[in-house]
């Protein structure tokens, strides 16, 4: 389903690399900044600082669109006090003193995904308050809560009600 209006943003992903952490890891990574995307950091990552223990990468290029189907998702990480970014992030089978962004998201939902799912690595980062209030915006507008109809208890039943029940 196409939404040509669907609100989004253009954002970076600093990765974090140090070298030799401790005896048993040859790399250590993690995500350090999200950043509004500029046309001046290009299309490819490139290195931004390297003093050969720490080196820090610019990965430029990811948007972060809102769907009206995943509001629940949006909701659940506001609701948590301190929303986030989810950054999604592999390590170069190939070359492991590589890793990269794979995918950023609002979504409480997507990154439990990834997570449980294709158990992939997910780091996440405070929301700057402009994010968190155009996120906040969308879900004020697009999340309604399912209000599921109360049950009564089976031991309030009669034996009658309750055999009615289990054939439905």
């Amino acid at each position: 389903m196409n939404q040509p209006n669907r609100p989004a943003l253009e954002v970076a992903v600093v990765i974090e690399r140090e070298a030799s952490p401790n005896r048993w890891e040859d790399w250590r990574f993690r995500i350090v900044e999200v950043l509004p995307d500029e046309p001046a950091f290009g299309r490819t990552p490139r290195r931004l600082h390297d003093d050969g223990r720490f080196a820090h990468w610019l990965h430029p290029g990811f948007r972060v669109e809102l769907f009206t189907d995943d509001a629940k998702g949006y909701y659940l990480n506001l609701s948590t006090g301190t929303p986030v970014w989810f950054v999604m992030w592999r390590i170069d089978q190939d070359d492991p003193s590589i890793a990269s962004p794979q995918g950023v998201s609002l979504s409480y939902n997507d990154a439990a995904r990834w997570m449980d799912n294709a158990e992939e690595r997910v780091d996440s980062l405070p929301l700057p308050p402009d994010v968190r209030e155009w996120l906040q915006a969308y879900v004020d507008v697009n999340y309604r809560p399912v209000v599921e109809p109360r049950r009564k208890p089976q031991s309030f039943l009669n034996p009658e009600e309750r055999a009615r029940g289990a054939r439905k």
